[in-house]
């Protein structure tokens, strides 16, 4: 493919991994993070998947002003010190600490669990969802998802969580994800009523167990037992992906208004320079857009899911 020039002055370029197939943003947890938490700030960004790591060999990772940054922490701080936004200006000390707890909870080990179930033991399918084009890519898209399975089956053994039995892994799966559903409760996000940064850790790894791994325990666990994070998942995709959407969308999570607003979508794209507060149409015109709704106008907002929905669910079971 032709490469393209790149000028990140004063621009944000992220780098990432291609668009899944299945309408899903990423299925990495860390670029789905990423991504998300740039929206959360509501800081312009233009995505580029050329599939080049970082130098590191990070992946993703950020240009900014021709400083290239990998690591979400990294990035994250990056971008703090480099344009003065804090989604965690609101929380105290005590929280800050619970909230670094908490993603290192995710990143460090509940990761490693979703990444045995999506690229060993639902390999099939993450297959069909894996994005590759040519006139050979099928096999291409065989070659690298068995290369993927072997590398993080060697990574888990290396991490230590590898070295157990899959009923085991499955039950340190379990109890990560009960201590989230149990840490956030009925609250709107983790830590309280606004969201910080844990939220885009969380939503980024749990989304995977929401929408890439059909059929699977973390699926059944978060869509059932725990739906409260089903719900959480929900309630972030709709205020910060508004022009993501399922097929397979649950009206469990939805009331009325917001069932109407989510018949109407627009793709997700692949090179896109992106605003929550305003974007771009294909012909480049400026196109209003507020938080709470999407680019249609539609209400996007946090009620349209709300705990009724969750305590009605469990008296019905």
């Amino acid at each position: 493919r032709k490469e393209q020039e790149l000028d990140s002055k004063d621009a944000i370029i992220l780098h990432q991994f291609s668009r899944p197939k299945n309408g899903v943003p990423s299925l990495s947890p860390f670029c789905l993070k990423m991504e998300t938490y740039l929206r959360m700030a509501d800081l312009p960004y233009q995505n580029y998947f050329d599939g080049k790591l970082s130098p590191q060999g990070k992946m993703p990772w950020i240009e900014y002003n021709h400083k290239k940054v990998s690591g979400t922490e990294f990035i994250i701080d990056f971008l703090e010190e480099k344009l003065g936004v804090n989604l965690n200006k609101h929380l105290g000390p005590h929280e800050r600490a619970v909230s670094r707890a908490v993603t290192k909870m995710v990143e460090e080990h509940l990761y490693w669990t979703l990444a045995y179930c999506q690229w060993v033991e639902n390999l099939h399918e993450t297959q069909k969802m894996v994005s590759l084009f040519g006139p050979f890519s099928d096999l291409l898209k065989w070659i690298f998802c068995h290369l993927t399975k072997g590398i993080v089956k060697r990574e888990m053994y290396g991490h230590g969580i590898g070295r157990f039995s899959e009923e085991e892994m499955y039950t340190l799966m379990e109890k990560d994800m009960r201590t989230l559903a149990r840490l956030l409760g009925d609250k709107k996000y983790i830590m309280g009523p606004h969201v910080s940064t844990v939220d885009a850790t969380v939503f980024g790894h749990l989304a995977q167990a929401m929408w890439t791994l059909p059929g699977t325990r973390p699926e059944r666990l978060i869509k059932g037992e725990l739906i409260n994070l089903a719900m959480y998942c929900e309630r972030i995709r709709r205020k910060f992906w508004p022009e993501w959407h399922h097929d397979d969308d649950n009206t469990l999570y939805e009331s009325e208004e917001s069932s109407e607003a989510s018949k109407t979508y627009s793709p997700l794209q692949d090179f896109s320079f992106y605003s929550r507060t305003e974007t771009f149409d294909e012909e480049g015109n400026s196109i209003s857009q507020t938080p709470d709704t999407d680019y249609t106008g539609h209400s996007l907002f946090d009620s349209d899911v709300d705990m009724d929905d969750y305590r009605d669910h469990e008296q019905c079971k």
